[in-house]
């Protein structure tokens, strides 16, 4: 693909959102920041993904390589850790199987957080960083903190670079 082509192909960008994402108001609030057009679709993994459209009026997707997985702090996550480890790995599996690379992107968090125990928890800092860690190198993870206000954008970033990196390097049936 020419620069031109791989830019009116970014021009059409849309977020993918998973169906089972709530739409409270601080999703709407996520959504609106990211200035792009939103569709909700059942993913097969993770919350947020892209598509565009090609010249020849076919839609690519980074559905089944790149999605991010967001959770809204440390407490949520360690639930997932914890109650609900054999589900959440499991939807990890499967972005592995897909060979996705997976974005675990975690709202109102830091390692220093992690390591000091600063969150609402019965799970020990070890526990939690060794779990954090171990997503890292269990799976084709990329973990990332931030500020929930800085999520939508964020989240729009990611997947744009990644949505024209793909466009750029690989061989596309435009």
């Amino acid at each position: 693909m020419t620069g031109y082509e791989v830019k009116q192909c970014l021009e059409t960008m849309k977020i993918l959102v998973d169906t089972r994402e709530q739409p409270t108001f601080a999703y709407k609030t996520r959504l609106k920041s990211m200035g792009v057009p939103s569709e909700r679709r059942k993913l097969d993994f993770g919350d947020y993904t892209a598509s565009c459209t090609l010249l020849n009026g076919k839609e690519y997707s980074l559905e089944k390589t790149v999605c991010v997985e967001r959770k809204m702090s440390f407490d949520e996550i360690c639930n997932c850790y914890c109650q609900q480890r054999k589900r959440f790995a499991k939807e990890f599996e499967r972005a592995k199987t897909s060979g996705a690379k997976v974005y675990l992107l975690v709202e109102n968090a830091t390692w220093e957080s992690a390591y000091n125990g600063n969150y609402r928890s019965r799970m020990k800092p070890q526990a939690l960083v060794a779990s954090l860690t171990a997503w890292l190198a269990r799976y084709n993870c990329q973990l990332i903190f931030c500020k929930s206000e800085t999520t939508g954008k964020l989240i729009k970033e990611l997947l744009y670079r990644e949505l024209k990196e793909r466009l750029e390097n690989e061989e596309i049936n435009v």
